[in-house]
């Protein structure tokens, strides 16, 4: 009987110490740390991310024309870092560096970063940044509140335009679900940016751009996600006499390469616009959270 209970006990024993090691599996970054997700405290989070828009066509009045070919390249770092143990509270700094070219003549696409007859770079802008989560009932819920200070002097010269003489005051709003299993995870961002500085120094001051994003993430493996996207952006005159919009439509992945590293590709089109370039545009990112 002693040795029936012995027995017993060591097979309850492995099945717990078994049941023990079986766990769930690790979320990576790109599922868990999407941009609604906050950092820990003394946690940081390095994103490298580099837009290509390039364009053939634009609309001018509501007729679109075709134009030579510019290409506006934006690079940008984002640092961020935890600063409050409830995981409600991060700070950070944003740099943008841009380098456009102009005036292509019969370029084809593989050739859009061979500069043209004009060209036109430099430092635009540096925009200390906080992040919150205002709710506790709303953890995938955050803000990110970031005022751009512009670092240059003139919005065009006679090598062309370089970016937005502005200093603009930017919201963003995230929210992300993800679906039961784990599979599909939605995330939406409504956008606003507001335009401050004289009129005639830069060509969107005294007005507000709103701009609302939705996107659908599918995970074929935690390290693996293909996504596809709608966004949106509206420019209104605030005493600028001076409005825009377009929509985009556009696809990408993200993997996981290393537990701190990831990648992300996106491309996107500009199937419409009023006042506004009608491209595409080309995105490649390196994040590293730690």
């Amino acid at each position: 009987k002693s040795l029936k209970i012995i027995l017993l006990l060591c097979i309850f024993s492995f099945q717990f110490l078994f049941a023990q090691e079986v766990k769930e599996p690790e979320q990576s970054n790109i599922q868990n740390y999407t941009p609604s997700k906050l950092l820990e405290k003394g946690k940081w989070d390095i994103k490298w991310f580099n837009n290509l828009y390039t364009q053939t066509k634009k609309d001018e009045n509501g007729t679109t024309i075709d134009v030579p070919r510019e290409s506006f390249f934006t690079t940008s770092l984002e640092v961020f870092t935890g600063a409050s143990n409830s995981k409600k509270f991060n700070v950070g700094l944003i740099v943008e560096y841009r380098y456009n070219t102009f005036e292509f003549q019969d370029i084809p696409n593989a050739e859009i970063l061979n500069p043209g007859d004009k060209t036109r770079s430099g430092l635009s802008h540096i925009a200390p940044s906080v992040k919150i989560a205002p709710f506790s009932s709303l953890p995938r819920f955050s803000i990110q509140s970031s005022f751009f200070i512009p670092v240059f002097e003139k919005e065009s010269d006679a090598n062309g335009y370089l970016a937005n003489k502005s200093y603009i005051w930017q919201n963003r709003f995230f929210y992300d679900y993800t679906f039961p299993g784990a599979k599909f995870q939605l995330f939406s961002e409504f956008g606003t940016r507001l335009f401050l500085g004289k009129k005639d120094e830069g060509f969107a001051n005294n007005s507000i751009e709103l701009a609302p994003g939705i996107f659908l993430s599918y995970f074929p493996t935690n390290k693996f996600t293909v996504l596809g996207f709608v966004q949106h952006a509206q420019l209104v005159d605030l005493g600028n006499d001076f409005t825009q919009n377009y929509s985009a439509v556009g696809t990408g992945a993200k993997y996981q390469l290393t537990k701190v590293l990831n990648l992300e590709l996106l491309y996107s089109k500009f199937v419409r616009g009023k006042d506004s370039g009608l491209g595409q545009s080309f995105n490649l990112g390196l994040r590293a959270i730690f």
